[in-house]
């Protein structure tokens, strides 16, 4: 197993905002102590009202992101219907659960922040654990190794009638806390914010450490 590298470790954040969701993340992966990539994305768009944020083992979190595009868009086409938050954060469960149930060499471990809008509940966001666990965040969440960090900034600084222009600061705000103390938390940051008007990518600031 020591020789397996497995690319895992990273901060990410969802945060309640009066008129929207902001979800956020760092950019870096790593294999222990190599840093394996300075450019991943951990935030995506899953649906045009939903986006989800991962952290955890990379295979698994990418084929569980396929799988949940897709299942969404089979679901709209079987039941005519809006696919809702709530039902989307049942999938992410279930999938989960089996996951890390099914016996393996490299263990399934993935968590993931689900944020959207609904038609008739408005925002939601929602933490789903490596276990299947389904949380629904009133406030904030955080996931990742790094995550320490980011609730402690958010215990400091959130307050319930933020916008989500100030979210997106607050959000920038935790992930460079856990940037600045968390070794697997590093490279950039990505920021999506879900409104009235969908999902949008809305900053991206990448990292250089290069000395020239």
């Amino acid at each position: 197993m020591d020789d397996i590298k497995i690319k895992k470790g990273t901060t990410t954040v969802g945060i309640v905002c009066k008129n929207g969701i902001v979800l956020a993340a760092d950019k870096r992966a790593s294999a222990g102590y190599m840093i394996a990539s300075k450019e991943i994305d951990k935030v995506f768009p899953i649906y045009d009202n939903m986006a989800m944020t991962i952290a955890g083992l990379v295979s698994d979190a990418q084929l569980i992101t396929k799988i949940i595009k897709a299942e969404l868009r089979l679901k709209a086409i079987r039941t005519n219907k809006e696919p809702t938050v709530k039902e989307t954060a049942n999938m992410l469960a279930s999938l989960s659960y089996s996951n890390i149930r099914r016996p393996s060499m490299v263990p399934g471990i993935v968590g993931f922040l689900l944020g959207g809008k609904d038609s008739n509940s408005g925002f939601n966001l929602y933490e789903i654990g490596i276990d299947g666990s389904i949380t629904k965040c009133s406030k904030f969440c955080s996931d990742g190794s790094g995550m320490e960090l980011a609730i402690g900034v958010f215990e400091t600084l959130y307050k319930e009638d933020m916008t989500v222009d100030e979210g997106v600061k607050l959000a920038v705000q935790a992930i460079n806390a856990a940037i600045q103390r968390n070794i697997a938390t590093g490279d950039g940051i990505d920021v999506y914010a879900i409104t009235d008007k969908g999902v949008n990518k809305v900053y991206a600031k990448k990292i250089s450490y290069k000395i020239t």
